[in-house]
């Protein structure tokens, strides 16, 4: 996992650096301000930790950028500001955290590491993966194999069942009233042309195939053993 620090004391910047990578972290440290927004800005980052007080602009500053940009990267402030109304306008523009220093690096890992936990929940509820296939909740996009497939809207919503319950054979009176809130009519075929669409677009031209159909029994969506 990467992190990024940025810290212009040398002696404290060293110490998180090395404190870090013997935690098991990979660590990426500048002392600037504008460095610390270039990396941020175009890195992949777990987490950054960010001091305040820096040559070139401020954490703050830095803090505006990421989350301007749109960026979810926790931030954790470890900085020398203790008042109140600091420690109040660092979470307000969207830190996840203010630890000050003096500190116990003891209790900077546990803080980093809860962190960490807590986002990758988050992200865990906002993605579903199977395999080479991903589907993302919040933007509504789903890829395989790092390709982009366009789905309609009860295509998306058949797929998102299907992944959440994946290796669950699912009956076609469940996905009626699922995906289209309607009772299941034996006479009509609007589910298996569904399924066949979505196979056509989420199966054709990639391996292994994931959605099977259940003879007399429904659907279900797992890699194949």
């Amino acid at each position: 996992m990467k992190i990024l620090v940025v810290e212009d004391e040398e002696k404290t910047g060293a110490y998180l650096r090395q404190g870090l990578s013997e935690a098991g972290f990979v660590v990426d440290l500048v002392g600037d301000g504008f460095d610390g927004l270039h990396l941020a800005m175009n890195e992949n980052y777990a987490l950054i930790v960010l001091d305040v007080m820096l040559p070139g602009i401020d954490g703050w500053q830095i803090l505006q950028g990421i989350r301007r940009a749109g960026q979810e990267t926790p931030v954790l402030f470890l900085t020398a500001l203790d008042p109140v109304e600091d420690r109040v306008k660092g979470l307000e523009l969207g830190a996840d955290d203010y630890l000050v220093k003096p500190f116990a690096f003891s209790e900077l890992l546990a803080r980093i590491r809860t962190l960490l936990r807590r986002g990758a929940k988050v992200k865990e509820a906002e993605q579903l993966r199977v395999a080479d296939l991903e589907l993302d909740l919040l933007r509504r996009r789903v890829s395989r194999a790092g390709t982009r497939i366009d789905l309609t809207v009860k295509e998306f919503a058949l797929l998102e069942l299907l992944m959440r319950r994946h290796g669950e054979v699912l009956p076609r009176s469940l996905i009626a009233s699922q995906v289209w809130d309607m009772n299941f009519d034996s006479d009509t075929n609007v589910i298996e042309v569904a399924i066949k669409r979505l196979r056509q677009k989420v199966d054709e031209g990639f391996e292994p195939k994931l959605i099977q159909t259940v003879r007399g029994m429904g659907y279900v969506l797992e890699v194949p053993s």
